[in-house]
């Protein structure tokens, strides 16, 4: 333990530095964003990139919360989320002599005689930690995801002045309250540093996309895995952005665009599972199109009843019976919904739902237009400033981010699909108590705690 503590003192992150940094930063942009809202005078668009510039510098777990908020309508500025959404995880990689130093910590002196061979520099450099590529013993190839030191303490007090943050531009911007989003990043971030609960996260979708054929989900390795170690097996593919570099056919094109939309919703509509972060470097491509799957931090699990609201409110908007589409919201944990905040919400979500609702092909700009989203999003906004605004529910928050997230996937690849059958043939005989049933038996198989 003394071995651990003194890495986790002297490593990557300085916490009383970043404290400070973090404090200051968030404590100007707070004030600025509440000047702006009551009507002073200010440079927004510096502002906002003022506070991409800061964040990109501290990396780590900031970031990742800023990701997430530049997804949910309401929660940030336009000028901010828009800001923010261009945010990559690039932190710079930790040297070998600290890697050694870390794979020692996690595995004892004799680590090294685990592998035939272990890359010295990182292949892939993410917010929280890093990914080496080595061999085992027995020739089997494997991706090792080391934890940056310091990230449990850099953690909490990047959530503190988040908290801080989001209370300051609260007081004046109450349309969208964001108590409960806090309380879902903060739970689903803290569960991004235990990699022991990632390889279960693992397992869980080895179970799920086991006969998606177009998803290739990595096995785990338990013997070299650790809360801050995830060893799992090495896949080979190309990223999607030297994928869409290239001029691939629209065939090609369609058929990664419906293993994405395979990979994340048949665990949600079949299991009560999503995955909250679709980020490009996420996953890789296979020769054949198809996809390998690669970080599983980010993973939520809902209550059956989530996703039948979620399916409720589908076929309200489509059948224009607004009673249902209110139920639907109370279902998803909108508590302080009325019918009036309910109309003003279907404008949205009849929106988002509508490429789902096109029963031909389309491609996503047809349907989900940026320029009408902005608008579309402005109008909620100012509806629900006028209805006395609203409480977003904790589960809302990673199901907005993977919409989000793969729409702009989507459109990107200039996919051209009909999403209304794949949406369809996945939901079609959808019941509470089959999801149930198989949501108990997978996550008791991979060992998954239970929806919270």
């Amino acid at each position: 333990m003394a071995r651990e503590r003194d890495i986790d003192k002297t490593g990557f992150v300085d916490n009383m530095q970043r404290m400070f940094q973090a404090s200051g930063m968030v404590g100007g942009v707070a004030v600025r964003m509440a000047g702006h809202k009551l009507g002073l005078r200010s440079n927004k668009t510096s502002h906002a990139e003022e506070l991409r510039a800061v964040l990109g510098s501290l990396k780590g777990p900031m970031m990742k919360a800023a990701q997430l908020l530049s997804t949910i309508p309401g929660a940030l500025p336009d000028e901010y989320a828009e800001e923010l959404a261009h945010l990559q995880s690039n932190a710079p990689p930790m040297g070998w002599s600290f890697v050694q130093r870390r794979m020692k910590a996690e595995l004892g002196p004799g680590w090294e005689g685990h592998f035939r061979s272990f890359s010295h520099e990182a292949v892939a450099a993410a917010s929280l930690g890093q990914v080496h590529r080595a061999a085992l013993a027995d020739g089997r190839e494997v991706a090792c995801k080391l934890q940056y030191p310091g990230m449990a303490g850099a953690m909490e007090q990047d959530l503190k002045q988040l908290k801080r943050g989001l209370g300051v531009f609260s007081l004046v911007g109450n349309a969208i309250r964001q108590d409960e989003v806090y309380t879902e990043l903060a739970e689903r971030m803290r569960e991004e540093l235990d990699y022991i609960r990632e390889a279960s996260h693992v397992r869980l979708y080895q179970h799920m996309l086991a006969d998606v054929p177009e998803v290739t989900v990595p096995h785990p390795v338990a013997e070299l895995t650790t809360g801050r170690l995830l060893t799992m097996d090495w896949v080979p593919g190309r990223s999607m952005k030297s994928v869409l570099a290239e001029q691939r056919s629209q065939e090609e094109r369609n058929a990664i665009a419906v293993a994405l939309f395979k990979a994340w919703y048949t665990p949600f509509y079949r299991y009560g599972v999503i995955h909250g972060d679709p980020h490009m470097g996420n996953f890789t491509v296979r020769k054949n199109g198809g996809l390998n799957l690669l970080d599983f931090g980010a993973v939520r699990i809902f209550s059956p009843r989530f996703v039948e609201g979620v399916l409720a409110l589908f076929h309200a908007l489509r059948d224009g019976d607004e009673e249902r589409a209110y139920e639907a919201y109370y279902a998803w944990g909108f508590k302080d919904i009325s019918r009036e905040r309910a109309a003003v919400l279907n404008e949205w979500a009849r929106f988002f739902y509508r490429p789902l609702m096109t029963d031909h092909v389309c491609d996503v700009g047809e349907s989900n237009n940026p320029q009408e989203a902005r608008k579309v999003l402005e109008r909620v906004y100012e509806g629900l400033k006028r209805t006395g605004g609203i409480t977003l529910p904790r589960e809302f928050v990673m199901l907005d981010r993977s919409a989000i997230g793969l729409g702009s996937a989507f459109l990107r690849l200039g996919a051209k699909v009909n999403w209304h059958r794949l949406f369809m043939e996945l939901t079609q005989d959808f019941t509470v108590e089959a999801l149930t049933a198989r949501q108990k038996e997978a996550l008791e198989k991979a060992q998954v705690s239970p929806a919270q």
